[in-house]
């Protein structure tokens, strides 16, 4: 009953509905009542030769009017019990999502996609039910089977209700003992069912890659593991579950056998009527359902309250990045110190950034090139905020980044990183994001600075073009550049490219990086790339290996250096050339 401590909360805040359902509930246990009493008495009138056709009418025209009644507070019951539970499971998965949206990189590296939708659909099914048929199942049987053991004592005897609820007192015992295996044994399988739902997911996405290297059978091999893994863990969960129904069954059944047996006594005694111990074993059959829902209540509480303690471990995540109280709400302007002396990943003992200095006076552009993991990306990563925790500081216009409101920092930084994600919805839709009501011709002229709205103007639909799941019907370079100009779009103050331009030529990355020195003249733009061409006329180049800066300065400083920088360039130099040569 855990559970419903936890829930407390929605409780409360429900309650009117919840009274509302359960009175209901109990004028329908009230109403039940009334059929078996009229049977007895119909029946002891036939024995005694008295049943009239007046008699006769009038028993049914209760039987019916019973029937109505019931039918209605049936109606008004459910409407605020499985009505209000929905409430919870919407009041949940809005929280969850929110959260999820909050949280920082390492909670999204900690768990898994699949769990995470597993969390947010499977667990909260589960809590929801709690809610509906958990209180449902704890109302009814409580109510139904009070007035039932009620009316079996005044209405028929006490005596003989004494002796049919005997076996009972087992039911409790067998009940306690099924529900704590239960709950044990669901845990498996709803770890089993986030492992399959993250393989699914995982799969869907890298479909394209495991077609390309003709992995198609040994992931659905793979993927028949998991879901078989998932049956055997659910046939454990089935296999106490279904030993609720034979228990109780048993135990009704002793019930059935004492009844019969003292009821007859009775009955030759004098005690009762052959009617009244008819009325006797339809309360007996009435009692049935409160004994059968205290096992289904169990496998729902225990499901429940398995599953709200995952959503809850989730919601009881922080995110690392905080803001501080008195933190600034001004857009970001001015200069970049950017001054670490030390970074790591959490849990990790490798430094990926040491003494990186640099200063970038707005308006200006920064070039980052180096080798593949040389920590380029982690540069931004500090800048972007995702890791708060790192010896050193950053300032933007003489202001720690971490005194800043999240909001004020982000909305004014345009990212585009290496790996593109595009929804699947128009390009569009896509360009304008951030601003979902931006004019068309806004739109337009930011995709026209990424040289990429002739490629939609010759595309079936041009800007209503569906681009599928991530992009899936594009080029890489078509999603590169939509992904600019979607950066675009907020005007930002510091402008990000992450690698963004290594999927397109060379003579559309000339155009695009003209159009962007021009348009941001007076607006910082960091370009990180492999190519050389990408930021030979940065006004100043860093060069990044194992974390650190090992070469700075202009393109023509660099080259005079003799390092790594003239040694890529030279390389990339006689690749175009013997590429023109080629052609």
């Amino acid at each position: 009953m855990g559970i419903y401590k936890k829930l407390g909360w929605f409780f409360k805040q429900e309650k009117k509905a919840y009274i509302t359902g359960i009175v209901f509930l109990f004028f329908v246990a009230l109403i039940q009542l009334v059929p078996p009493r009229i049977i007895g008495i119909i029946v002891d009138e036939v024995s005694e030769g008295t049943l009239t056709s007046a008699t006769l009418i009038k028993w049914l025209s209760f039987l019916i009017a019973a029937a109505t009644a019931s039918y209605l507070f049936r109606y008004i019951w459910r409407v605020n019990i499985w009505g209000t539970s929905a409430k919870l499971e919407r009041i949940l998965r809005t929280r969850l999502f929110n959260h999820f949206t909050e949280m920082d990189n390492s909670f999204f590296q900690k768990y898994r996609t699949g769990d995470l939708m597993a969390h947010a659909t499977n667990d909260l099914t589960a809590v929801r039910n709690v809610a509906g048929g958990g209180i449902l199942t704890l109302a009814d049987s409580i109510i139904t089977g009070g007035t039932t053991i009620i009316a079996m004592t005044l209405v028929v005897d006490w005596r003989l209700t004494l002796i049919a609820l005997v076996p009972l007192p087992l039911l409790a015992v067998a009940s306690r003992v099924l529900g704590s295996k239960l709950h044990e044994r669901f845990r498996g399988a709803q770890a089993a069912f986030s492992d399959m739902n993250d393989k699914a997911q995982e799969s869907i996405s890298g479909m394209k890659v495991i077609k390309t290297f003709g992995q198609e059978d040994e992931d659905v091999d793979e993927f028949r593991s998991k879901t078989h893994q998932v049956v055997k863990e659910n046939k454990k969960v089935y296999k106490i579950d279904s030993l609720f129904d034979p228990t109780i069954t048993f135990i009704m059944g002793i019930s059935y056998v004492l009844t019969i047996i003292m009821g007859g006594i009775y009955i030759r005694s004098g005690s009762i009527s052959i009617g009244e111990l008819v009325s006797f074993i339809n309360y007996i059959a009435m009692l049935v359902w409160p004994m059968f829902a205290i096992g289904r209540l169990f496998n729902i509480l225990e499901r429940g309250s398995a599953s709200y303690d995952r959503v809850e471990r989730l919601l009881l995540e922080k995110s690392k990045i905080v803001e501080k109280p008195s933190a600034l709400t001004k857009a970001i302007r001015g200069d970049i110190h950017y001054s670490i002396e030390k970074f790591s990943y959490p849990k990790s003992d490798v430094v990926a950034l040491k003494e990186i200095h640099f200063e970038l006076k707005r308006g200006q552009t920064l070039g980052v090139v180096g080798k593949t993991g040389a920590g380029k990306t982690s540069i931004f990563r500090l800048l972007l905020r995702e890791y708060d925790r790192y010896h050193g500081h950053i300032l933007y216009g003489n202001e720690d980044i971490r005194d800043y409101t999240l909001d004020a920092l982000l909305q004014h930084i345009g990212y585009v990183p290496q790996d593109q994600f595009l929804f699947s919805t128009s390009i569009k839709e896509n360009i304008r994001f951030s601003d979902p009501y931006l004019p068309q011709k806004e739109v337009e002229k930011a995709a026209e600075l990424t040289a990429i709205h002739s490629d939609i103007m010759e595309m079936p639909n041009g800007y209503d073009t569906v681009v599928g799941e991530r992009g899936v019907s594009l080029s890489g370079g078509q999603k590169q550049r939509i992904s600019i100009a979607r950066a675009l779009i907020i005007r930002p103050e510091l402008l990000i490219l992450d690698d963004a331009l290594s999927a397109v030529d060379a003579k559309t990355e000339e155009k695009i990086l003209s159009a962007l020195k021009k348009e941001r003249s007076e607006q910082t733009t960091i370009i990180a790339a492999h190519r050389i061409s990408s930021v030979m006329h940065a006004d100043e180049i860093i060069v990044i290996d194992n974390g650190a800066i090992v070469e700075r300065g202009s393109h023509a400083d660099l080259l005079l250096q003799n390092g790594w920088y003239k040694e890529m360039f030279d390389s990339q130099q006689l690749e175009r050339k013997i590429e023109g040569g080629a052609d």
